[in-house]
């Protein structure tokens, strides 16, 4: 006798025996499974709801002599007999008018061998809930039909020495306890495609639980779909009677109660529900490492997936996040040492020109010292250095992925599943239900579009987007005329705090506007999407999803990044000079940047934008559904009184809860792509990205976490290989943030200037050296001298500056490279300033290109498959092979030997 334990049936967590005698295989089973557990199938009689009291249950209780059908009768989970397992919830409306619809569809349901069972809502008589319970020979019909897989003999059987896989970064910073979560172990079985004819080969200790929860849920809700409610080829499926309107709800049940009186230590988890809340979605538990095995047991693969995915990128963050902080502290430590900021700070005797029209006044240059030094922690020697190290971080964190994804498709038998031939799309069906032409792959008759329709959709499609984009560079226009007005304002504001930093307040104020006007057209560019994408008719529903999504994508791609775009490369780059200012609509001066530097506003609008958006999301998420459930049980109160606390049943406590999203798991992976986008596209500029998507997602994990398992009801489990087209969505992000980088640090920031300095100009020159003495004399190379008396009238100053030497000026310094007044040609560019052009043009050139070229090594280094698994899978097929003809052949044999012992053997028998 040789026993194994397996973790992964539920309930109870127990060990089961497997008696191996004379090579025979024989499947204990429990008394209980010999008899046949009769279901009554009540779908003729409507059960109406009883309201209990948790009081009445609790004495019940504690009487004893309470069978097992009588507790899951209590318990919500089960029909009224206590025996038949919920399986899946359909809800309607007594007043909805398909009523004609729904008895065909619920005919043709107990047709297909389904039993159901009908009761009304506690608390809405209105309200009907159907139960759906899938019989044994019901489920092995489909599970085989749809090639479930399900565990096959034990690993350790077969092959005790097979090496286990080793786990790439990043690593867990803490694993679960499992021996006080012994559901969480790994499980050592291999597993196969279901068969009933090979049913003796799988590892069966109970019927009811041999299908997990999940895969009973998604079998049902295979069979729903191709259940007809009208005559007609298109009239089938339970999506379109949900679309309809003849049912209102369609879910299968949570496995009861997230929390429990009882420690989870001491007594263990009452369900896979509890399980997951306390070593996933608590609070506490935020610094380990995520059971995916059991999230993906529960809510699916696609699920799974994707906070395996979330768990893979916060986890990847975490050495840029270092390395982030690493470049800021060494501004920080390096910032007494900062030639450029001691020339800033003591530079009393550079009067800089007005930034703005009549009302801004002189100012020094010394009173910029502070946006001086807070530009050195960001704009230091270390910034080109992490510039390329995201670049190839984003490679490194993709092509790890990869590999990822393929050990997670291993262990979650991913590898060989293919999805189903998609249906078409009603909408599709009804569009085009004239024009038929014979599937290749089916061989039957379907609806057809036409080559000339679909670009046409398209073209059309493609000129909304761009119109879409079009406004949003109007909005940004919008807010640099905000920008340009404004500023005057604030010069001339009553107040010293805000007259003295009139450009820090506009840069500040500017941001929150645009932040709010971001918010408003995601509205908008929802409702636009979703216009754009119908009116293309996707034919089925993947396509209909990818389509919705590159999308919205681009449109809050664009919307989010786009004033960050003017930011970076368009401010203070084409305003011309004092005397010649280049000008909006001939009225409005552009805005220049501070006598700092233009990325003190880059790193402002990152900074604000970031925070105020990951905050408000987060928010979002898990406040709208609390707000929500907790109003709903509050009618519950006023409607039934507050003294008396009631006992709603499983299926009325979900319907309760909010259900998931109508795109699925778009909005969480939108909000994290653009997150990485934010990361890496502009991280030259702002180094402390990571850091702030790190502290981030580390609570978004616990957010989305705690919202699947309490606020949501649950969704259905379904399956997929990979994270679809967002992974090409990354990829395109990572290229993007090359160039961008690239050009952040030849043309945003002041890293060229000083290089062409240090190597050209300064005391240093000729002499191959870069350091800090180097410098000296930067600041006043850089600056140019402008003649007051050359203002135009409209730009000449109130103030004549006296206020500085007692006399008027004469002189004022701009940022530029431009000859002096008296020069033979007055203000035209220096030969620094071409020397400073071509290098930040070389620059560009040779970052890009090594870059790319680091990024495609690691690529090409880097297999897509580990070589362990490689050899694991290989293994596994051989030995699966080999285990499969010995026990055919053993089978044959036992069968031989029985006919021989009944005396009903025959000559020339095989073998």
């Amino acid at each position: 006798f040789i026993a194994f334990k397996i973790p992964d049936f539920y309930p109870p967590y127990n060990v089961f025996t497997l008696v191996l005698v004379a090579k025979d295989v024989n499947i204990l089973f429990d008394e209980l499974e010999a008899v046949s557990s009769p279901c009554k199938d009540d779908d003729s009689l409507l059960h109406p709801g009883n309201l209990t009291s948790t009081s009445d249950d609790a004495s019940r209780l504690e009487a004893g002599g309470e069978t097992v059908p009588e507790r899951n009768k209590s318990n919500g989970l089960y029909f009224r007999d206590g025996k038949c397992r919920i399986d899946y919830i359909l809800v309607y409306r007594k007043s909805n008018p398909q009523t004609e619809k729904r008895e065909v569809f619920e005919r043709n349901i107990r047709a297909e061998g389904l039993q159901m069972e009908k009761e009304s809502s506690l608390i809405n008589s209105d309200i009907i809930f159907v139960k759906l319970h899938a019989p044994w020979e019901v489920l092995g019909r489909y599970a085989e039909q749809m090639n479930v897989e399900m565990y096959f003999i034990p690993l350790s059987l077969i092959d005790k020495q097979i090496s286990r896989f080793r786990r790439w970064l990043p690593k867990k910073p803490m694993r679960l306890d499992k021996e006080t979560l012994p559901d969480l172990e790994e499980n050592d079985c291999y597993t196969a495609p279901f068969s009933q004819q090979r049913i003796h080969h799988f590892i069966i200790h109970n019927k009811e639980t041999f299908f997990n929860n999940a895969t009973r849920s998604r079998i049902v809700h295979h069979i729903l779909q191709r259940i007809k409610y009208e005559e007609g080829k298109n009239k089938i499926g339970l999506n379109r009677l949900l679309t309809n309107g003849s049912y209102e709800a369609a879910f299968p049940l949570h496995e009861g109660s997230y929390r429990s009186k009882n420690s989870i230590r001491t007594h263990g988890a009452e369900n896979h529900r509890h399980l997951l809340y306390e070593c996933w979605a608590s609070w506490g538990v935020w610094y380990k490492y995520q059971p995916l095995d059991l999230v993906r047991r529960y809510f699916g693969e696609k699920i799974g997936l994707y906070f395996a995915w979330l768990g893979w990128y916060t986890g990847m963050l975490f050495p840029a996040a270092f390395i982030g902080l690493f470049v800021f502290l060494y501004g920080v430590t390096t910032l007494d040492h900062c030639q450029v900021s001691k020339e800033v700070c003591q530079a009393t005797d550079i009067i800089m020109c007005p930034v703005c029209d009549k009302y801004c006044p002189f100012m020094r240059l010394s009173d910029s010292c502070v946006y001086a030094k807070v530009t050195h922690l960001f704009d230091n020697g270390a910034t080109v250095f992490f510039a390329v190290f995201m670049a190839v971080w984003a490679t490194v964190f993709l092509e790890f992925w990869k590999r990822r994804r393929a050990v997670i498709a291993y262990d979650w038998d991913l590898i060989d599943w293919e999805e189903e031939e998609e249906e078409i799309r009603p909408q599709f069906e009804a569009k085009y239900s004239k024009k038929e032409r014979m599937n290749p792959i089916s061989g039957k008759p379907e609806p057809y579009q036409a080559f000339t329709d679909k670009c046409s959709r398209l073209i059309v499609s493609a000129s909304g987007i761009f119109f879409m984009i079009c406004v949003v560079i109007a909005a940004v226009f919008g807010i640099v005329i905000y920008r340009v007005v404004t500023v005057s304002t604030f010069a001339a504001f009553k107040w010293a705090l805000i007259r003295n930093n009139s450009q820090v307040a506009t840069t500040g104020t500017a941001v929150c506007i645009n932040f709010c006007i971001i918010m408003l057209l995601n509205v908008l560019y929802e409702k636009v999407a979703l216009l754009l994408t119908n009116l293309e008719q996707p034919r089925t529903e993947s396509e209909w999803e990818n389509s919705f999504t590159l999308k919205m994508f681009l449109f809050q791609f664009v919307n989010l990044n786009s004033s960050t775009f003017y930011i970076a490369f368009f401010l203070g780059r084409f305003t011309g000079h004092p005397g010649a200012y280049l000008r909006l609509i001939n009225r409005w001066r552009l805005e220049e940047c501070h006598p700092s530097g233009c990325l003190i506003d880059l790193c402002m609008q990152m900074g604000i934008i970031m925070v105020l958006k990951q905050t408000w999301n987060n928010f979002m998420e898990l406040g709208y559904p609390l707000i929500q459930n907790w109003w709903t049980r509050r009618k519950v109160r006023q409607e039934h009184g507050p003294e008396r606390k009631i006992s709603f049943p499983q299926w009325e406590k979900d319907y309760n809860l909010q259900p998931m999203n109508a795109y699925g798991l778009f909005d969480e992976y939108l909000e994290m792509i653009l997150q990485f986008g934010f990361t890496t596209i502009f991280v030259a500029a702002f180094p402390l990205a990571p850091l702030l998507a790190l502290l981030n997602n580390i609570i978004e994990i616990r957010l989305d976490a705690y919202k699947f398992v309490t606020q949501w009801r649950r969704p259905l489990a379904s399956r997929a290989k990979d994270i679809g087209i967002w992974y090409g969505i990354l990829e395109g992000i990572g290229i993007l943030s090359v160039i961008t980088n690239a050009f952040v640090i030849a043309i945003t920031s002041d890293f060229i200037p000083r290089l062409v300095y240090a190597y050209k100009y300064g005391p240093c020159a000729g002499q191959g050296e870069a350091g800090q003495k180097c410098m000296v004399g930067y600041v006043n190379a850089s600056l140019s001298v402008f003649r007051i008396s050359d203002f135009e009238n409209r730009s000449e100053p109130e103030s004549d500056g006296s206020e500085f030497s007692g006399t008027p000026l004469k002189y004022c310094r701009y940022r530029d490279y431009r000859d002096p007044p008296h020069s033979l040609v007055p203000y035209g560019y220096t030969l620094q300033f071409w020397h400073v052009l071509a290098a930040r043009l070389a620059f560009i050139i040779v970052f890009e290109h090594l870059v790319f070229c680091i990024k495609h090594l690691i690529s090409y280094l880097i297999p897509d498959l580990p070589k362990d698994l490689r050899d694991r899978m290989r293994r596994e097929k051989y030995l699966i092979q080999e285990m499969m003809y010995e026990a055919e052949l053993e089978r044959l044999q036992k069968e031989r030997k029985e006919r021989k012992k009944n005396g009903k053997a025959h000559h020339n028998e095989w073998p």
